[in-house]
């Protein structure tokens, strides 16, 4: 009997999010306003815990819920971003430009 090394598993994530959907799917998903992606997880999740879900579509719903749930994580950081930068622009100009006081 002869034992073999098993050779270390790259990370699923290492190339993204999305790494491993169909190239269909991700430029689908990659398309979708959070809400649209919220309700896909939302539906997809449903899905997930019927009863009468086949045994076969089981890997394909849950691998699509998880890249609906990465597409909201990638939108929530793309406006959190935004929102950091507005407040950054905004204590700029609000140092930048001298208080004027003005009389009544």
């Amino acid at each position: 009997m002869t034992l073999r090394k098993s050779k270390p598993q790259a990370k699923a994530r290492a190339a993204g999010p999305l790494a491993g959907v169909p190239p269909a799917w991700a430029a689908e998903i990659g398309e979708l306003t959070y809400s649209q992606a919220l309700t896909a997880l939302e539906l997809a999740l449903a899905q997930l815990q019927s009863e009468d879900l086949e045994v076969e579509r089981m890997a394909e719903l849950y691998q699509r819920a998880l890249a609906y749930g990465h597409r909201c994580e990638a939108v929530l950081k793309q406006v959190e971003q935004e929102v950091l930068q507005l407040e950054v622009n905004a204590s700029d100009q609000a140092t930048a430009a001298p208080f004027i006081e003005t009389q009544p």
